[in-house]
């Protein structure tokens, strides 16, 4: 961390959650990289998919926003975020990657040249290759020039570890939530066309952030319609036909969406069918040990820590040392912020909920 970056962390330090941590730091990094407008969003560690809370600066209409998301989706475009996510170096400028030839990008061509954008600075707030938050700054004017693309590389860590914090969700008041998974189908053109009770009942949980009307009345979220773009994408590299992002309510819990492309008879494509439901247990387990930073045998440990094995039955279990299980339990301790085997089952069971699954989820780092 240089100079430089103290004061945006600092105001990153004192943000009370991710919408207010997008709208501190906005403001800060403006003073040393200006910028006209800009998109900062979280992201799903697991998927990379766009989730709540999302700030949007001097955008224009929401229909622009929906337009920029579609084409970050369903084309070919320079800087990608899925590429950038596992770049050496986490933030570029869309003319320097193009040699000062912005048109190379669709979306540069097709949206941002109409909108008076001279050049794009994206970033990727990640852990490693988790993306935790995705960053759009732009400018009207001249480009972005290497210090300041490499002072807002140098911001990603830092600010993705902030931002995680945030992903852990406080203990919810028990029999509040629904069972009931939501069901909405969208048409070839991305159209919903049908959605049943439970689907309203959980859109009207999801925070505020940019929505667009349908003909069923319901406004739909960005973070719902980039699931359901993801599901149509075709671009080499990502899951075809299937997208899966978590979104926070706004009471603290956490909602899955599933979107899958159906197909017709012959195989033809047809309509996408969007599951919202409670995340379940193991996608929370996912969540909250990636939001304290636990590795997947960190998890397991835990989780057979709250059976109440002792650290010889835990070492049996796992093929591994007694001392090992103690040097884990310490590491752990200091991610979770206890200082005993009971604190921690509080902290990471009972107040998550989580059951003491008998595997770790495999999606999770080693």
């Amino acid at each position: 961390m240089t100079d430089r970056h103290r004061p945006v962390l600092a105001a990153a330090g004192q943000a009370a959650d991710a919408l207010d941590l997008f709208g501190r730091v906005s403001a800060r990094l403006r003073r040393l990289v200006p910028f006209h407008s800009a998109v900062w969003t979280a992201a799903d560690p697991e998927t990379g998919l766009i989730t709540a809370p999302m700030l949007v600066e001097n955008m224009g209409s929401g229909e622009g926003c929906a337009a920029y998301w579609r084409s970050e989706l369903l084309e070919e475009n320079v800087l990608p975020f899925r590429d950038l996510a596992r770049a050496s170096v986490p933030a570029a400028g869309l003319r320097a990657a193009t040699g000062d030839l912005p048109a190379r990008s669709a979306r540069f061509r097709r949206l941002l040249l109409g909108q008076g954008v001279h050049d794009e600075l994206r970033a990727v707030l990640r852990i490693g290759d988790r993306p935790w938050g995705l960053v759009s700054l732009f400018r009207t004017t001249d480009a972005f020039r290497p210090h300041e693309t490499e002072l807002v590389a140098g911001l990603s860590r830092p600010l993705a570890e902030r931002l995680r914090t945030f992903a852990r969700p406080p203990a919810p008041a028990r029999g509040t939530d629904s069972p009931a998974s939501g069901l909405i189908l969208f048409d070839g053109a991305g159209e919903a066309i049908s959605a049943n009770d439970e689907a309203r009942h959980h859109l009207a949980r999801l925070p505020e952030g940019p929505s667009f009307p349908t003909p069923l009345g319901l406004e739909l979220p960005i973070w719902v319609i980039g699931t359901v773009l993801q599901a149509r994408a075709v671009a080499d590299g990502w899951d075809r036909g299937s997208a899966r992002t978590r979104i926070r309510t706004t009471d603290g819990r956490w909602l899955t969406c599933h979107a899958s492309g159906l197909t017709r008879p012959g195989g033809r494509p047809g309509p996408v069918a969007l599951v919202i439901e409670p995340a379940t247990p193991a996608d929370l387990a996912v969540l909250v040990a990636e939001a304290y930073g636990l590795t997947s045998r960190e998890l397991q440990i835990t989780q057979l820590t709250a059976r109440g094995m002792s650290t010889a039955e835990i070492a049996a279990a796992l093929f591994i040392s007694p001392h090992t299980v103690r040097d884990h339990l310490k590491t752990i301790f200091t991610k979770a912020g206890v200082s005993s085997r009971g604190a921690l089952v509080a902290r990471l069971f009972t107040d998550h909920y989580w059951p003491a699954l008998s595997e770790p989820a495999s999606s999770l780092r080693t």
